[in-house]
Protein backbone atom coordinates (compact mmCIF):
# COMPACT_ATOMS: atom_id res chain seq x y z
CA UNK A 1 0.00 0.00 0.00
CA UNK A 2 1.35 3.45 -1.13
CA UNK A 3 2.35 5.98 1.64
CA UNK A 4 2.74 10.03 1.67
CA UNK A 5 6.20 9.46 1.68
CA UNK A 6 5.89 7.23 -1.78
CA UNK A 7 3.67 9.71 -3.01
CA UNK A 8 5.69 12.62 -2.32
CA UNK A 9 8.41 10.82 -4.07
CA UNK A 10 6.32 10.14 -7.27
CA UNK A 11 5.36 13.98 -7.66
CA UNK A 12 8.83 15.38 -6.70
CA UNK A 13 7.84 17.31 -3.60
CA UNK A 14 7.60 17.37 0.09
CA UNK A 15 5.74 15.17 2.25
CA UNK A 16 4.60 18.59 3.66
CA UNK A 17 3.37 19.85 0.46
CA UNK A 18 1.53 16.37 0.09
CA UNK A 19 -0.52 17.24 3.31
CA UNK A 20 -1.03 20.60 1.85
CA UNK A 21 -2.86 19.76 -1.14
CA UNK A 22 -4.45 17.14 0.69
CA UNK A 23 -5.94 19.12 2.85
CA UNK A 24 -6.70 21.75 0.35
CA UNK A 25 -3.99 24.54 1.62
CA UNK A 26 -4.27 27.42 -0.35
CA UNK A 27 -0.59 27.72 -0.37
CA UNK A 28 0.36 25.13 -2.69
CA UNK A 29 1.10 26.10 -6.32
CA UNK A 30 -1.11 24.84 -9.15
CA UNK A 31 2.13 23.01 -10.68
CA UNK A 32 2.68 21.20 -7.52
CA UNK A 33 -1.26 20.80 -6.69
CA UNK A 34 -1.26 18.82 -10.07
CA UNK A 35 1.93 16.70 -9.56
CA UNK A 36 0.66 15.61 -5.88
CA UNK A 37 -2.76 14.54 -7.68
CA UNK A 38 -1.75 12.67 -10.39
CA UNK A 39 0.93 10.91 -8.13
CA UNK A 40 -2.41 10.47 -5.05
CA UNK A 41 -4.39 8.37 -8.58
CA UNK A 42 -1.18 6.50 -9.88
CA UNK A 43 -0.44 4.78 -6.72
CA UNK A 44 -4.31 4.55 -5.52
CA UNK A 45 -3.23 6.59 -2.47
CA UNK A 46 -6.00 6.51 0.31
CA UNK A 47 -4.94 9.45 3.37
CA UNK A 48 -4.76 7.31 7.07
CA UNK A 49 -8.00 9.03 7.86
CA UNK A 50 -7.42 8.31 11.82
CA UNK A 51 -4.08 10.35 11.72
CA UNK A 52 -5.54 13.09 9.61
CA UNK A 53 -8.28 13.49 12.28
CA UNK A 54 -5.24 13.75 15.06
CA UNK A 55 -3.70 16.71 12.85
CA UNK A 56 -7.08 18.86 11.94
CA UNK A 57 -8.89 17.55 15.13
CA UNK A 58 -11.68 16.60 12.71
CA UNK A 59 -12.80 13.37 11.75
CA UNK A 60 -15.30 14.09 9.15
CA UNK A 61 -17.78 11.48 11.05
CA UNK A 62 -21.49 12.06 12.92
CA UNK A 63 -23.23 10.13 15.16
CA UNK A 64 -26.97 9.79 15.31
CA UNK A 65 -28.71 8.13 17.79
CA UNK A 66 -32.57 6.72 16.75
CA UNK A 67 -35.30 5.73 19.07
CA UNK A 68 -35.94 2.11 17.23
CA UNK A 69 -33.88 0.75 14.13
CA UNK A 70 -37.69 -1.80 13.60
CA UNK A 71 -39.55 1.66 13.33
CA UNK A 72 -40.18 1.96 9.87
CA UNK A 73 -40.02 5.58 10.67
CA UNK A 74 -36.82 6.02 12.27
CA UNK A 75 -35.26 3.27 9.62
CA UNK A 76 -36.34 5.91 6.73
CA UNK A 77 -35.00 8.58 9.13
CA UNK A 78 -31.72 6.77 9.27
CA UNK A 79 -31.25 6.79 5.65
CA UNK A 80 -32.29 10.18 4.81
CA UNK A 81 -29.14 11.13 7.51
CA UNK A 82 -26.91 9.06 5.83
CA UNK A 83 -27.35 10.41 2.22
CA UNK A 84 -27.21 14.06 3.30
CA UNK A 85 -24.20 13.11 5.24
CA UNK A 86 -22.33 11.79 2.50
CA UNK A 87 -23.36 14.31 0.21
CA UNK A 88 -21.95 17.00 2.37
CA UNK A 89 -18.98 14.97 2.62
CA UNK A 90 -19.45 13.37 6.49
CA UNK A 91 -19.98 9.49 7.46
CA UNK A 92 -22.21 7.99 9.70
CA UNK A 93 -22.15 6.06 12.69
CA UNK A 94 -25.82 4.76 13.90
CA UNK A 95 -26.65 3.67 17.92
CA UNK A 96 -30.10 2.05 18.33
CA UNK A 97 -31.48 3.07 21.66
CA UNK A 98 -34.48 0.58 21.54
CA UNK A 99 -36.76 3.27 23.28
CA UNK A 100 -34.04 2.66 26.48
CA UNK A 101 -32.56 5.60 28.19
CA UNK A 102 -29.71 3.72 29.48
CA UNK A 103 -28.89 2.08 25.78
CA UNK A 104 -29.32 5.50 24.09
CA UNK A 105 -26.96 6.81 26.34
CA UNK A 106 -24.28 3.65 25.90
CA UNK A 107 -24.06 4.69 22.37
CA UNK A 108 -23.71 8.74 22.87
CA UNK A 109 -21.02 7.68 25.18
CA UNK A 110 -18.77 5.21 22.84
CA UNK A 111 -19.72 7.95 20.05
CA UNK A 112 -18.20 10.98 21.81
CA UNK A 113 -15.33 8.62 22.90
CA UNK A 114 -14.94 8.27 19.00
CA UNK A 115 -14.38 12.03 18.58
CA UNK A 116 -17.28 12.33 15.93
CA UNK A 117 -17.63 15.87 14.63
CA UNK A 118 -21.52 16.05 15.46
CA UNK A 119 -23.98 13.95 17.32
CA UNK A 120 -27.60 13.79 16.17
CA UNK A 121 -30.20 12.14 18.83
CA UNK A 122 -33.92 11.58 18.88
CA UNK A 123 -33.96 11.13 23.26
CA UNK A 124 -35.51 8.88 24.17
CA UNK A 125 -36.46 10.62 27.71
CA UNK A 126 -36.59 14.11 28.66
CA UNK A 127 -33.61 14.20 31.20
CA UNK A 128 -30.65 11.89 30.08
CA UNK A 129 -27.65 13.31 32.32
CA UNK A 130 -25.20 12.60 29.77
CA UNK A 131 -27.09 14.69 26.67
CA UNK A 132 -27.37 17.20 29.08
CA UNK A 133 -23.39 17.60 29.73
CA UNK A 134 -22.44 17.09 26.30
CA UNK A 135 -24.87 19.97 25.02
CA UNK A 136 -23.33 22.16 28.21
CA UNK A 137 -19.81 21.39 27.06
CA UNK A 138 -20.47 22.93 23.57
CA UNK A 139 -20.91 19.61 21.85
CA UNK A 140 -22.30 20.31 18.25
CA UNK A 141 -25.75 18.50 18.61
CA UNK A 142 -29.06 18.51 17.02
CA UNK A 143 -32.51 16.75 18.36
CA UNK A 144 -34.75 15.52 15.50
CA UNK A 145 -38.28 14.33 16.12
CA UNK A 146 -38.21 14.51 19.67
CA UNK A 147 -36.46 17.12 21.66
CA UNK A 148 -35.62 17.96 25.22
CA UNK A 149 -37.27 20.99 26.62
CA UNK A 150 -35.03 23.61 27.88
CA UNK A 151 -31.80 22.27 26.33
CA UNK A 152 -30.28 24.70 24.03
CA UNK A 153 -29.73 22.73 20.79
CA UNK A 154 -31.38 22.48 17.82
CA UNK A 155 -34.37 21.03 16.87
CA UNK A 156 -35.60 19.09 13.78
CA UNK A 157 -38.94 18.13 14.23
CA UNK A 158 -42.40 17.66 12.28
CA UNK A 159 -45.19 19.80 14.36
CA UNK A 160 -48.71 17.25 14.30
CA UNK A 161 -51.21 19.15 16.02
CA UNK A 162 -52.96 20.65 12.92
CA UNK A 163 -52.51 17.12 11.14
CA UNK A 164 -54.33 15.36 14.40
CA UNK A 165 -57.16 18.10 14.34
CA UNK A 166 -57.73 17.37 10.74
CA UNK A 167 -57.83 13.42 11.48
CA UNK A 168 -60.08 14.09 14.26
CA UNK A 169 -62.43 16.63 11.68
CA UNK A 170 -62.78 13.61 8.82
CA UNK A 171 -63.65 11.31 12.01
CA UNK A 172 -66.53 13.48 13.08
CA UNK A 173 -67.56 14.22 9.63
CA UNK A 174 -67.73 10.39 9.31
CA UNK A 175 -70.39 10.01 12.43
CA UNK A 176 -67.72 8.87 14.56
CA UNK A 177 -68.24 10.26 18.40
CA UNK A 178 -66.13 7.86 20.53
CA UNK A 179 -62.83 8.16 19.77
CA UNK A 180 -59.87 6.80 21.80
CA UNK A 181 -56.32 6.79 21.74
CA UNK A 182 -53.19 5.01 22.40
CA UNK A 183 -50.62 7.56 23.66
CA UNK A 184 -47.44 7.63 23.02
CA UNK A 185 -44.47 7.60 26.34
CA UNK A 186 -45.22 10.86 28.59
CA UNK A 187 -41.51 11.27 28.95
CA UNK A 188 -40.88 11.93 25.60
CA UNK A 189 -41.87 15.14 23.69
CA UNK A 190 -43.68 13.28 20.66
CA UNK A 191 -45.75 11.24 23.11
CA UNK A 192 -47.45 13.90 25.36
CA UNK A 193 -47.59 16.64 22.06
CA UNK A 194 -49.75 14.02 20.31
CA UNK A 195 -52.20 13.11 23.06
CA UNK A 196 -52.39 16.73 23.91
CA UNK A 197 -52.94 17.68 20.64
CA UNK A 198 -55.57 14.85 20.39
CA UNK A 199 -57.39 16.25 23.47
CA UNK A 200 -57.82 19.65 22.08
CA UNK A 201 -59.11 18.68 18.92
CA UNK A 202 -61.76 16.22 20.90
CA UNK A 203 -62.92 19.72 22.55
CA UNK A 204 -63.04 21.72 20.28
CA UNK A 205 -65.60 19.10 18.50
CA UNK A 206 -67.58 18.49 21.62
CA UNK A 207 -65.96 14.95 21.87
CA UNK A 208 -66.03 13.51 25.40
CA UNK A 209 -62.45 11.39 25.82
CA UNK A 210 -63.02 9.41 28.93
CA UNK A 211 -59.71 8.52 30.76
CA UNK A 212 -60.34 4.71 29.69
CA UNK A 213 -60.25 5.57 26.23
CA UNK A 214 -56.57 7.22 27.17
CA UNK A 215 -54.69 4.35 26.60
CA UNK A 216 -50.72 4.11 27.84
CA UNK A 217 -48.70 3.07 25.09
CA UNK A 218 -44.73 3.08 24.49
CA UNK A 219 -44.01 3.24 20.67
CA UNK A 220 -43.93 -0.73 20.82
CA UNK A 221 -46.25 -3.25 18.63
CA UNK A 222 -46.74 -4.66 21.59
CA UNK A 223 -48.47 -2.05 23.98
CA UNK A 224 -50.66 -0.93 21.18
CA UNK A 225 -52.04 -4.86 21.39
CA UNK A 226 -52.29 -4.56 24.96
CA UNK A 227 -54.24 -1.60 25.33
CA UNK A 228 -56.50 -2.06 22.09
CA UNK A 229 -57.38 -5.39 24.45
CA UNK A 230 -58.50 -3.15 27.27
CA UNK A 231 -60.46 -0.94 24.78
CA UNK A 232 -61.96 -3.39 23.69
CA UNK A 233 -63.12 -5.12 26.55
CA UNK A 234 -64.89 -2.19 27.90
CA UNK A 235 -68.64 -2.27 28.32
CA UNK A 236 -68.89 0.76 25.49
CA UNK A 237 -65.73 0.04 23.49
CA UNK A 238 -64.58 2.74 21.58
CA UNK A 239 -65.65 3.14 17.65
CA UNK A 240 -62.30 4.75 16.66
CA UNK A 241 -58.78 3.56 18.20
CA UNK A 242 -56.00 6.47 16.81
CA UNK A 243 -52.23 5.04 17.92
CA UNK A 244 -50.16 7.45 18.18
CA UNK A 245 -47.17 5.76 16.17
CA UNK A 246 -47.21 2.96 13.22
CA UNK A 247 -45.96 -0.10 15.08
CA UNK A 248 -48.74 0.85 18.19
CA UNK A 249 -51.64 0.81 15.49
CA UNK A 250 -49.94 -2.37 13.66
CA UNK A 251 -50.21 -4.34 17.44
CA UNK A 252 -53.52 -2.63 17.36
CA UNK A 253 -55.05 -4.16 14.03
CA UNK A 254 -53.50 -7.87 15.49
CA UNK A 255 -55.62 -7.35 18.87
CA UNK A 256 -58.78 -6.35 16.86
CA UNK A 257 -57.88 -9.42 13.90
CA UNK A 258 -57.60 -11.86 16.69
CA UNK A 259 -60.75 -11.08 18.55
CA UNK A 260 -62.49 -12.27 15.25
CA UNK A 261 -63.44 -8.25 14.37
CA UNK A 262 -62.77 -6.36 11.08
CA UNK A 263 -61.66 -2.47 10.19
CA UNK A 264 -63.31 -1.03 9.81
CA UNK A 265 -66.62 -2.70 9.98
CA UNK A 266 -66.34 -3.46 13.70
CA UNK A 267 -63.76 -0.54 15.05
CA UNK A 268 -62.27 1.66 12.76
CA UNK A 269 -58.25 2.49 12.65
CA UNK A 270 -55.78 5.57 12.26
CA UNK A 271 -51.83 6.48 13.14
CA UNK A 272 -49.33 8.67 13.41
CA UNK A 273 -46.50 8.03 11.32
CA UNK A 274 -47.45 7.07 7.92
CA UNK A 275 -45.56 4.05 6.50
CA UNK A 276 -45.45 2.43 2.82
CA UNK A 277 -47.08 -0.63 4.24
CA UNK A 278 -50.29 1.55 4.99
CA UNK A 279 -51.23 1.38 1.26
CA UNK A 280 -50.75 -2.88 1.88
CA UNK A 281 -53.17 -3.90 4.50
CA UNK A 282 -56.60 -4.47 4.62
CA UNK A 283 -58.57 -2.02 4.20
CA UNK A 284 -55.20 0.85 3.69
CA UNK A 285 -54.84 2.59 6.91
CA UNK A 286 -55.73 6.50 7.37
CA UNK A 287 -53.03 8.01 8.60
CA UNK A 288 -50.79 10.98 9.84
CA UNK A 289 -47.62 11.58 7.42
CA UNK A 290 -44.54 13.00 8.33
CA UNK A 291 -41.81 14.29 5.68
CA UNK A 292 -39.51 11.89 7.04
CA UNK A 293 -36.99 12.22 4.52
CA UNK A 294 -36.87 16.17 4.59
CA UNK A 295 -36.65 15.73 8.29
CA UNK A 296 -33.24 13.98 8.13
CA UNK A 297 -31.66 16.34 5.68
CA UNK A 298 -32.49 19.20 7.50
CA UNK A 299 -31.32 18.05 10.57
CA UNK A 300 -27.73 16.90 9.07
CA UNK A 301 -27.64 20.13 7.39
CA UNK A 302 -28.05 22.34 10.77
CA UNK A 303 -25.66 19.92 12.47
CA UNK A 304 -22.91 20.74 9.36
CA UNK A 305 -23.50 23.89 9.65
CA UNK A 306 -22.95 24.07 13.89
CA UNK A 307 -19.46 21.90 13.44
CA UNK A 308 -18.40 24.18 10.36
CA UNK A 309 -19.13 27.94 12.54
CA UNK A 310 -22.28 28.50 10.59
CA UNK A 311 -25.77 29.68 12.40
CA UNK A 312 -27.45 26.26 13.33
CA UNK A 313 -31.19 26.37 12.69
CA UNK A 314 -34.06 25.23 14.64
CA UNK A 315 -36.73 23.67 11.76
CA UNK A 316 -40.44 22.74 12.02
CA UNK A 317 -42.47 21.19 9.11
CA UNK A 318 -46.02 20.34 8.95
CA UNK A 319 -47.05 17.04 9.05
CA UNK A 320 -50.34 16.08 7.17
CA UNK A 321 -53.37 13.78 6.92
CA UNK A 322 -53.67 10.80 4.35
CA UNK A 323 -57.11 9.56 4.42
CA UNK A 324 -57.56 6.25 3.21
CA UNK A 325 -60.24 3.34 4.32
CA UNK A 326 -59.88 2.13 7.70
CA UNK A 327 -62.22 4.68 9.25
CA UNK A 328 -64.92 3.66 6.93
CA UNK A 329 -64.24 6.06 4.48
CA UNK A 330 -66.31 5.21 1.02
CA UNK A 331 -64.24 3.36 -1.18
CA UNK A 332 -62.48 5.24 -4.26
CA UNK A 333 -63.13 3.66 -7.73
CA UNK A 334 -59.49 3.13 -8.40
CA UNK A 335 -57.12 2.40 -5.74
CA UNK A 336 -54.70 4.93 -4.32
CA UNK A 337 -51.35 4.83 -4.74
CA UNK A 338 -48.47 5.64 -1.46
CA UNK A 339 -48.65 8.82 -0.10
CA UNK A 340 -45.15 10.10 0.06
CA UNK A 341 -43.29 13.42 0.72
CA UNK A 342 -41.65 13.32 -2.76
CA UNK A 343 -38.15 14.88 -2.53
CA UNK A 344 -39.00 17.64 -4.94
CA UNK A 345 -42.33 18.51 -3.43
CA UNK A 346 -42.08 18.81 0.25
CA UNK A 347 -43.10 21.43 1.96
CA UNK A 348 -41.05 24.41 3.44
CA UNK A 349 -40.31 24.96 6.71
CA UNK A 350 -43.94 26.69 8.83
CA UNK A 351 -40.86 27.41 11.35
CA UNK A 352 -37.44 28.08 11.13
CA UNK A 353 -35.53 30.31 13.67
CA UNK A 354 -31.94 30.74 14.59
CA UNK A 355 -30.40 28.86 17.57
CA UNK A 356 -26.79 28.35 19.15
Amino acid sequence: MASIKDVAAEAGVSVATVSRVLNDHPSVSEDARTRVLAAVEALGYRPNAVARSLRTDQTRTLGLVISDVLNPYFTELARSVEEEARALGYSVIIGNADERPDLQDHHVRTLLDRRIDGLLVSPTDGGSPLILDAARAGTPMVFVDRWIPGVDVPVVRSDGRAAVRDLVAHLHGLGHRRLAIIAGPAATTTGSERVEAFRAAMAEYGLPLPDAYIGQGDFQAESGRRVTEGFLDLPEPPEVVFAADNLMALGALDAVRARGLRVPRDIALAAFDDIRWFVHTDPPITAIAQPTGELGRAAVRALVDRIEGRPPQSVTLPARLVVRRSCGEPVPQEPPAPEEFPASAEPSPVTNRSQT
